[in-house]
C-alpha cells in the first residue's frame, strides 16, 4: 500500500510504544474503538488489522516461532488418559485431568469464556481448570510450544497471533473433527457440525478434510445504510443496478451522496463487491479467484461488477473526498447523513456507536446485483467466522480443550456471548430472547434471507498482501478514484494474482 502506514502501524510498531492507549484498544478489539476521529490516526486506524489478525489475515514476524515449531520436542508423555465415553461425555474427557484455557484478552472481553469455564467445572468437578487471558498470545505461548507443553485450548487472536499456516504446516494443531462429529451440547441427536453457521467448518480447513481451527465469532459483510434515510427518499433497498443508480440519483437531488467507503483502505470495497461478483457469476467465479486460476479476474461477472461500481464514480454518486478518508472518517460522514450506503462488516455498529444517531435505524443488505440474469438470487451475502480457537496437538488434555469448545457452541453459551458483546457466534441460533441492536437484528434477518446463499471469499485470509495492497489499494482504490478504468484495473489485478501464483515463497491454497 502506498505508505504502508496502517499495516506497519499496527503489526510492527510494537505494543509497548502505545502503552495504556494500546492496552485499552486491545481490550475493545473487534468490537471497535468508540473514540471517533481523534483516534483515526492512532489506534482506531489499526482496528482492521486487529480484526484481520482475528481472521488469520495478519501475522507478526514468525522466524522464532518457525524455529520453535520445527524443533519442538517433548509432549505426549504427560497426555491425560481417556475418560469414559457417555452420552453426556461424548469426547471421553478424563474427569480428573487438569484443563488449561488461554484466551486472547480483546474486544470481546473474557466474561463469556469465564462463564463457559464454569459449565466445564460443573461437569467435571474433580478437574482443576486453569483459565487465563492475555494480549500477548505468541510471546506467552511460543516457549510452551517449543517445550511441548502448550495449553489445551487457545483463542489465537490479536496483534500477537501465532501464524496459522505455520502451526498447521508443522503439525502443531489437533484435528477438530472429533469435536465436529461429537453430539452437540443441547441435542444428542445432532452433531456439533450440524449446529454451525455456513462456512465455519470450511474456514477451519487448509488442505483436505482436517479442521484445524474453530472460528467462534461470526461477521456479516454487506452494504450498510440508515433505513430512516432510505425511507425519506421513498425508496426500497435496490435489488438491481438500475434501481441502485435511481436511488443514488434521488439521494443526490436531496444533497446526499449515494456511497462512501474507506478510501485510504479500499480493501473494504470487496465486503460488498466480492459477494456481488458471486451473485452475478456464481460461487465458482469467487473460487477461481481464490485459487489464483489464470484469467479468473477476466470473467464477465467481474467486468460487469467493476463497471457497475465505476459508474457510481462516473455519475458523481460517491461522496466527494472519499479517496482521502480512512474508515473512521468515512463511517462518520455516512452516520451524519452525508452518504446513503457504505460497504462494511457488522463491527461497524459498535465502531460507529458514538456517531450513529439514536433514530438512524441501522440496517445491512446483501449486495445489489446487475439484473435477473444473475446466477444467484438477491440476498446472496458474505458472512464468515472470526476469533480462531485451536487445540494444540501436544496439549496434555486435547479432549478437555475440545469439550470446552463444545460447551461454548451450546445455545446458552452462544446467547450469552451475543448478549454481552453484540456479535453473533458460529452457533446457528442463540439469538432468541435477546433484545438485538438494530444492526445485529438486521444482520440476523440478512442471514435468514440468504439461507444457503452465503459466500466466503478466502483471498483475505490466504493472501493478505495481494488482497490489501495490490487488489485493494492499487486496483480498486485507483479505479474508484477515477485514475484507472475498470479494464485497466482488471488487467492490473490479474497480473498481481498471476505473480502471486508463481511466487514460490508463498504457500498456495485451493478450495477443496
Amino acid at each position: 500500500m502506498g505508505s504502508h502506514s496502517e499495516n506497519d502501524g499496527f503489526a510492527h510498531e510494537g505494543m509497548e510504544q502505545h502503552g495504556f492507549e494500546q492496552r485499552e484498544f486491545d481490550k475493545r478489539g473487534p468490537e471497535r474503538s468508540r473514540s471517533g476521529q481523534n483516534r483515526a490516526a492512532g489506534v482506531g486506524r489499526r482496528d482492521l488489522i486487529r480484526r484481520s489478525a482475528a481472521l488469520g489475515l495478519v501475522s507478526v514476524p514468525t522466524t522464532g516461532f518457525l524455529a520453535a515449531c520445527a524443533s519442538s520436542g517433548g509432549g505426549g508423555e504427560d497426555k491425560a488418559k481417556a475418560g469414559k465415553k457417555t452420552a453426556k461425555n461424548p469426547l471421553a474427557v478424563n474427569e480428573t485431568a487438569p484443563m488449561e484455557f488461554v484466551l486472547f484478552d480483546g474486544g470481546f472481553g473474557k466474561e463469556y469464556a469465564e462463564d463457559a469455564v464454569k459449565i466445564y467445572e460443573k461437569a467435571f468437578p474433580q478437574a482443576k481448570v486453569k483459565f487465563s487471558a492475555t494480549q500477548k498470545i505468541q510471546s506467552t505461548l511460543q516457549p510452551r510450544f517449543n517445550q511441548g507443553t502448550p495449553p489445551d485450548l487457545i483463542d489465537n487472536s490479536g496483534a500477537e497471533q501465532m501464524d496459522m499456516g505455520v502451526l498447521v504446516g508443522k503439525n502443531q494443531l489437533a484435528d477438530l473433527t472429533p469435536l465436529l462429529d461429537a453430539a452437540s451440547f443441547d441435542d444428542p441427536a445432532k452433531k456439533v457440525r450440524d449446529t454451525l453457521r455456513p462456512g465455519i467448518v470450511e474456514m477451519g480447513q487448509f488442505d483436505g478434510a482436517p479442521v484445524w481451527i474453530m472460528y467462534y465469532a461470526y461477521t456479516v459483510y454487506g452494504v450498510w445504510y440508515s433505513q430512516k434515510a432510505l425511507d425519506s427518499l421513498d425508496a426500497a433497498y435496490p435489488q438491481t443496478w438500475d434501481e441502485m443508480l435511481a436511488v443514488c440519483e434521488k439521494a443526490k437531488k436531496k444533497g446526499m451522496a449515494g456511497w462512501t467507503y474507506a478510501g485510504k483502505y479500499p480493501y473494504y470495497l470487496p465486503f460488498s463487491l466480492y459477494p456481488m461478483i458471486g451473485k452475478v457469476g456464481g460461487r465458482e467465479v469467487l473460487d477461481a479467484i481464490d485459487n489464483l486460476e489464470p484469467n479468473a479476474w477476466k470473467h464477465p461477472a467481474v467486468k460487469a461488477c467493476f463497471d457497475a461500481y465505476y459508474e457510481l464514480y462516473k455519475k458523481g454518486y460517491v461522496l466527494r473526498g472519499t479517496p482521502g478518508l480512512d474508515h473512521i472518517q468515512s463511517q462518520t460522514a455516512w452516520a451524519k447523513g452525508k452518504a446513503l450506503f457504505i460497504p462494511n462488516g457488522s463491527w461497524v455498529e459498535n465502531e460507529s456507536a458514538n456517531v450513529i444517531p439514536a433514530d438512524f435505524d441501522l440496517a445491512v443488505s446483501a449486495p445489489t446485483g446487475i439484473d435477473s440474469s444473475d446466477k444467484m438470487p438477491f440476498g446472496t451475502i458474505w458472512a464468515s467466522g472470526g476469533e480462531p480457537f485451536v487445540v494444540p496437538a501436544k496439549a496434555a488434555n486435547t479432549a478437555g480443550g475440545m469439550e470446552q469448545l463444545r460447551i461454548m457452541l451450546s445455545e446458552a453459551s452462544s446467547r450469552n456471548f451475543t448478549s454481552k458483546v453484540k456479535s453473533l457466534t458460529a452457533y446457528n441460533g442463540g439469538t432468541d430472547g435477546i433484545t438485538l441492536t438494530p444492526g445485529l437484528k438486521s444482520g440476523v434477518a440478512a442471514l435468514d434471507k440468504a439461507g444457503s446463499n452465503v459466500v466466503n471469499p478466502r483471498l483475505q485470509d490466504w493472501y493478505v498482501q495481494l488482497q490489501k495492497e495490490k487488489i485493494g489499494v492499487s486496483g480498486l482504490g485507483e479505479m474508484m478514484a477515477g485514475r484507472i478504468t475498470p479494464a485497466e484495473a482488471i488487467k492490473k489485478i490479474q497480473d498481481y494474482a498471476d505473480a502471486t501464483a508463481k511466487d514460490g515463497s508463498v504457500k498456495h491454497y485451493k478450495h477443496q
